[in-house]
């Protein structure tokens, strides 16, 4: 008689299948997959060297108000007209001119003759990014039976490129039955994250590694009404997180915050509705985080998410749920506290805190 396979065994060959697998070959048309991707880009280096401590949330940047209309510049002929009209009496005799004082011209050295140029522009990103963070949760979810695993987050950053890597591993840590990596690579920019190619690679403890990957086009072009670059599978909540941090966006109940979305079957005009600030038990103790939910289903095998960001952990998300329907989905809950960069390895170049 044939031994039964086991019951995990076939559960994970199957959620690799129907939740992380996705599509197999996912060819998207409009320029935005390539049939024969580039490698991979290298990935960052970074050293996290420190724990995030609990913080005050920063306060929202204030709007800088419009400039002052400017005023009125009253003509010549109009001056004239409204100034009072004095009686008409003879010309007083001109004075002589004085003699113009002796003028001494020294020549100025070239660098200060010549006009001041404007300075380069800085490849920093700016104060408003996080360092590099390095977030690891712990995996829950269903799928016709429970599963458990780990996943972990790094959002790194070297001057004005950045890097995110999401790492999920089905099965125990030392010898996971399913691995996915998902990837974004971009820039930094006044609008936030610009995506320029997304990769994911997911892999089951038997079998060749599976791969998609999408490039991004012009996608600053592609956003209506100039609310930033479309986001990838990752690169969104980051996007978020940076919104809430700069107070681009106000978290409170009922809010919509429109993001557009590139996924793989297609563009989206994705809508997150911000259901409300709840209290999560963490590691950390507790803490509050705003959740938001999306307001509309995804298409085909796309994943949606809800996200919980914490004001005292810079809006970081601190939870995810991802599903594919109402019984399968993982659910990654903070396991302990961010590690990040030192302080002055705001170019992603690895130093080590002074002793």
């Amino acid at each position: 008689m044939k031994t039964p396979r086991p019951p995990w065994l076939i559960v994970a060959a199957v959620l690799a299948v129907h939740l992380l697998l996705g599509r197999e070959v996912q060819r998207i048309h409009d320029g935005w997959v390539s049939e024969s991707p580039p490698t991979t880009p290298a990935r960052m280096q970074v050293e996290f060297v420190q724990e995030m401590a609990l913080q005050t949330p920063p306060a929202a940047r204030p709007v800088p108000p419009p400039p002052p209309a400017p005023r009125p510049v009253a003509s010549p002929a109009t001056t004239a007209a409204s100034a009072p009209q004095e009686p008409a009496s003879a010309p007083e005799p001109a004075p002589e001119p004085a003699p113009a004082p002796e003028r001494v011209v020294e020549a100025a050295p070239a660098e200060l003759a010549a006009p001041a140029a404007s300075a380069a522009p800085s490849d920093e990103p700016g104060p408003e990014w996080p360092l590099s963070t390095r977030l690891s949760y712990e995996l829950t979810g269903n799928y016709r039976g429970p599963v458990t695993g780990q996943a972990q987050v790094e959002w790194l950053r070297k001057g004005r490129d950045y890097q995110i890597h999401l790492d999920v591993g089905v099965g125990p840590s030392f010898a996971p039955l399913i691995t996915r990596r998902i990837s974004s690579h971009g820039r930094l920019t006044p609008g936030g994250i610009s995506p320029q190619r997304y990769d994911e690679e997911t892999k089951l403890i038997f079998g060749e590694p599976r791969r998609l990957n999408l490039t991004f086009l012009g996608g600053e072009q592609w956003a209506p009404g100039g609310r930033g670059a479309p986001q990838d599978a990752v690169s969104q909540f980051v996007q978020l997180t940076w919104l809430a941090l700069t107070g681009r966006e106000t978290l409170e109940a009922g809010r919509v915050i429109q993001l557009p979305l590139q996924l793989p079957s297609g563009p989206y005009d994705w809508q997150y509705e911000v259901v409300g600030e709840e209290v999560l038990n963490t590691p950390m103790g507790p803490l509050a985080a705003w959740h938001l939910r999306p307001r509309q289903p995804a298409r085909g095998n796309d994943l949606a998410a809800e996200v919980w960001l914490a004001p005292s952990l810079q809006y970081l998300p601190v939870r995810l749920v991802i599903r594919q329907d109402a019984g399968t989905y993982i659910d990654l809950m903070l396991k302990s506290a961010p590690l990040q960069a030192a302080p002055e390895s705001t170019d992603g170049i690895p130093r080590r805190l002074s002793q």
